[in-house]
């Protein structure tokens, strides 16, 4: 797998006030942990974050964390928080890793190809699970497995026990969990039904209770 070189200053200033100057700098708060080393806050670009996540491997790039002063890290991209409005990054976790280690990760399922339940029977592909957790080397983390639903017919799944077996790569997910499935459309408008239904009574319980309450708020005044 490639490794993508990000560099970061550190930092000494804390706190939300902290945080907030940092960004206006055109930067984010960050922070690298894990190993024998102890935790060092840090300040990134953002732009490098997203090149990061836009990659091919995603979050799971190995990336050598420059962080001045001739040192540099082997690290992953652990956990990030994004501005739900803004849709720009906020804080980036970064965690050593050493390449002779194993570690846990998660990594996604790609879904392709047609499944023949949906082309030919007109049933619904669901999709159930889209990523999986594994254990491996940093050396070794594939950047994605994939799950041919082709063959697929009408109420059959696959499971994670059916996935391709990965050299030099354990998944840690109970063989018997779900992925994919096809299913038939009226099965699916069923349960759509179902759900309306329920909102439905509980729309019309409403003023109920309202007119209840206010009825015994009179009695009691």
């Amino acid at each position: 797998m490639a490794e993508m070189i990000v560099s970061a200053q550190p930092r000494s200033d804390f706190g939300s006030g902290a945080a907030r100057r940092i960004r206006r700098s055109g930067l984010v708060p960050a922070v690298v942990y894990g190993g024998s080393d102890e935790n060092v806050p840090l300040s990134v670009d953002p732009k490098a974050i997203m090149r990061l996540l836009r990659s091919e491997a995603g979050r799971n790039t190995i990336v050598s964390l420059d962080i001045g002063g001739g040192r540099s890290d082997s690290v992953i991209l652990k956990d990030w928080q994004v501005d739900p409005v803004r849709e720009t990054i906020l804080h980036a976790d970064f965690q050593r890793i050493a390449m002779d280690e194993l570690l846990k990760l998660t990594v996604p399922v790609s879904i392709h190809g047609e499944p023949f339940g949906v082309k030919t029977e007109g049933g619904l592909l669901e999709v159930v699970l889209r990523e999986i957790e594994v254990e491996c080397l940093p050396g070794d983390i594939p950047e994605r497995i994939d799950c041919d639903v082709a063959h697929l017919k009408l109420h059959e799944s696959i499971r994670v026990r059916d996935l391709p077996v990965l050299e030099r790569v354990q998944i840690l997910e109970d063989p018997d969990r779900v992925i994919v499935h096809v299913v038939s459309v009226k099965e699916e408008k069923t349960g759509a039904e179902e759900a309306e239904g329920v909102l439905g009574e509980a729309a019309e319980a409403e003023p109920e209770v309202v007119a209840r309450g206010k009825k015994e708020d009179a009695e009691e005044s």
